[in-house]
């Protein structure tokens, strides 16, 4: 699939990632006139579509949807970020787009929104480059990288991570790595996950190795949780300021007892 079509250069960070995590390419142009230069340049076909960010520059942001719907070949899917204030400049402008997110998008949202426009349009995607940080997969070939150094994996190495890696944040028991990677009719223990894993986390080097996270007693998890560190560390802060009060008595903070 040729590269979707991005505004303004460089796209901000969170939206590039989003994108390039789902599988897609992208090339930025910072202005309009720019756009059927590099489509001449860049692509095989044409854009893919467009994602015009007008977060700090709506009035560069509209110009360019203008202009690429109003070209002899009207460029779709089109999907366009604003920020909330900017939500009236909408108003009776939906030809300019075929959707709209509010930014920051969450995680997925992005994602989720250009593959809904590519459907109701007709056109498959194909999502060949799986990104998450660092790891590359690339689909066709079956090969990986991390940070830009080639992984040299076994097939079943490469199938569980490419497992992992298309499904982040999930926890998955061994059971179930067992059954999803190696297949129902595999009859081998829990061991053979673990023996595999570890050996994924060596290749991935010790920088990287954290991406492949154990759950105890649970079974591994790529990537963070939805519940981060960050909120954790919140938990434990509201639990150690938590009351504790014997029955008919005004509850004391704890942090306030232990400083008397």
């Amino acid at each position: 699939m040729d590269p979707l079509l991005c505004f303004p250069d460089p796209l901000p960070t969170e939206l590039a990632a989003q994108i390039r995590q789902a599988g897609y390419s992208l090339y930025c142009v910072s202005n309009w006139e720019l756009a059927d230069a590099a489509e001449r340049s860049v692509t095989t076909e044409g854009w893919a579509g467009a994602v015009v960010s007008a977060v700090d520059d709506l009035s560069g942001a509209l110009a360019l949807c203008r202009h690429l719907r109003r070209r002899e070949d009207p460029l779709n899917p089109l999907l366009l970020v604003v920020a909330r204030h900017q939500l009236p400049e909408l108003r009776l402008r939906n030809e300019l787009f075929d959707d709209f997110c509010v930014a920051p998008p969450p995680p997925g949202e992005l994602a989720a929104r250009i593959e809904r426009m590519f459907w109701l349009i007709g056109r498959a995607v194909d999502q060949q480059i799986v990104e998450h940080g660092p790891l590359v997969l690339n689909l066709e070939t079956y090969q990986a990288a991390i940070a830009g150094r080639a992984l040299d994996l076994t097939y079943m190495e490469y199938q569980l991570l490419r497992f992992l890696a298309t499904n982040p944040g999930k926890v998955f028991t061994r059971e179930t790595l067992l059954n999803r990677v190696w297949g129902y009719e595999y009859y081998g223990g829990a061991r053979t996950v673990d023996v595999h894993i570890r050996r994924l986390r060596a290749k991935l080097g010790e920088e990287h190795a954290h991406l492949i996270q154990t759950v105890r007693s649970v079974g591994y998890r790529f990537g963070q949780g939805a519940w981060s560190a960050t909120r954790i560390d919140e938990t434990r802060a509201q639990a150690s300021t938590s009351t504790i009060a014997p029955s008919g008595s005004a509850a004391t903070p704890i942090a306030e007892r232990a400083g008397r």
